[in-house]
C-alpha cells in the first residue's frame, strides 16, 4: 500500500490549491481516505474525509465551506480542492487510509496507512 501526496506551493492568502492523494495497493471501495495537516509545534489535525463506501464527506469546521475532496476512482486519487486559502492553513498536509468503516474519521488513530505529506505555506 502506498499513499504519495502532491500540490503543495506557496501561495497568498485568498488563492486556491488542488492536493492530489495518489494511492496504490488498494481501492476506494474497502478504504476510506483522510487528510491531516500537522503546523510546527502542533497536533496533527484532521481536515477531511471521504468514504465511498458510505458516501460520506466530512469536514472539519476550520475548513467547511472553503475545502472540496473528492475522488476518482479510475485513477485511484483523493483530490482536496482548497480555497480562499488563511495563513493560517499553512501547514504539512498528509493524507491517509484506513479500512472502512471509520468510526471517527479525523481521528489518526484510526488509519493505517499514510504518506509522506505535501508542504502548504500560504501568505499574508
Amino acid at each position: 500500500v502506498q499513499l504519495v501526496e502532491s500540490g503543495g506551493d506557496l501561495v497568498q492568502a485568498g488563492e486556491s490549491l488542488r492536493l492530489s492523494c495518489a494511492a496504490s495497493g488498494f481501492t476506494f471501495d474497502t478504504y476510506d481516505i483522510g487528510w491531516f495537516r500537522q503546523a510546527p509545534g502542533r497536533e496533527r489535525e484532521g481536515v477531511s474525509y471521504i468514504s465511498e463506501s458510505d458516501h460520506i464527506k466530512f469536514y472539519a469546521d476550520s475548513v467547511k465551506g472553503r475545502f472540496a475532496i473528492s475522488s476518482e476512482m479510475a485513477k485511484n486519487t483523493v483530490y482536496l480542492q482548497m480555497n480562499d486559502l488563511k495563513p493560517e492553513d499553512t501547514a504539512v498536509y498528509f493524507c491517509a487510509a484506513a479500512r472502512s468503516p471509520l468510526d471517527n474519521g479525523v481521528r489518526s488513530s484510526e488509519y493505517e496507512f499514510w504518506g509522506h505529506g505535501t508542504q502548504v505555506t500560504v501568505s499574508s
